[in-house]
């Protein structure tokens, strides 16, 4: 398993076995939910399919078309063009990936599930952002050979246990038919936080903190790739990820995130 791959799913995949195949799981997963019914993620309240309590999910502001194409941020009205539309700050000054599409908005409903997902050891919630990302970007899903989850630093990744972005990545490369590669890209510094800095900021802070790996570089050559992360702020992250993998020989990098901010406006992250 990789190095950007958390390990917390070995128990499971040492009871079904991968002769279980889809069919096994699914069948394991079901008398599982009748012993003992789901609960939500963010409470001990059981529900139909594990995932977020209804008040939660109630709160969350999902992004729906149309949506710009180049940063994922929602028009406030339908100017009669999707997939093709942009904001005036994409089309001014283009990110170096292609597309992007984010689930949802960052703000005071979502920020506490990404928080505890990223901070508060709950892996548990990739399979469930995966699914909202699978809804959003299906059409950057659709267009894509491999998916590519932003990677953390040694360091932090010792600290967290778990990447946040491959937890979410794997699920979703399964579920579309596509290659997953955690180790494609390495983070060869380790910087400090990007909360709380600008955007010139954030882009100093991350400016070659990338770099595909050297397996990596047989990987992503002339594929099409869809970078995974959690959320979008300033872009700047991605930016510098998807620099490095066309850099290597990508075809396409496009970027797909559970959460972007509604206007530029930084939150505390």
């Amino acid at each position: 398993m990789g190095g950007q791959d958390g390990d917390w799913l070995s128990t499971w995949k040492g009871l079904t076995g991968s002769g279980w195949g889809a069919r096994g799981r699914d069948l394991a997963r079901g008398l599982a939910d009748l012993i003992l019914p789901p609960l939500a993620f963010d409470s001990r309240e059981a529900t139909q399919a594990a995932g977020l309590s209804p008040g939660v999910w109630s709160k969350v502001t999902f992004l729906e078309a149309p949506v710009c194409d180049g940063c994922g941020a929602g028009f406030e009205h339908d100017g009669g063009a999707f997939a093709s539309e942009r904001c005036a700050a994409c089309l001014a000054s283009p990110y170096a990936f292609a597309r992007a599409r984010a689930a949802c908005i960052y703000d005071e409903h979502s920020r506490g599930v990404i928080l505890r997902f990223k901070h508060a050891d709950q892996p548990q919630f990739g399979r469930l952002f995966a699914r909202w990302i699978g809804r959003s970007a299906v059409d950057l899903l659709a267009e894509s050979d491999a998916v590519v989850p932003v990677p953390l630093h040694p360091t932090r990744l010792l600290s967290r246990r778990f990447n946040q972005a491959a937890e979410i990545a794997r699920p979703l490369a399964r579920d579309h038919g596509l290659a997953c590669l955690p180790d494609a890209l390495a983070r060869v510094s380790h910087t400090a936080s990007q909360g709380g800095k600008s955007a010139r900021g954030r882009r100093r802070n991350v400016k070659k903190a990338f770099a595909v790996t050297a397996g990596g570089r047989r990987e992503v050559r002339g594929r099409r790739i869809l970078l995974i992360d959690d959320v979008l702020t300033t872009g700047a992250t991605a930016e510098a990820c998807a620099k490095a993998l066309l850099e290597a020989g990508a075809r396409s990098v496009s970027l797909a995130v559970i959460a972007r901010v509604r206007n530029g406006r930084e939150p505390t992250i």
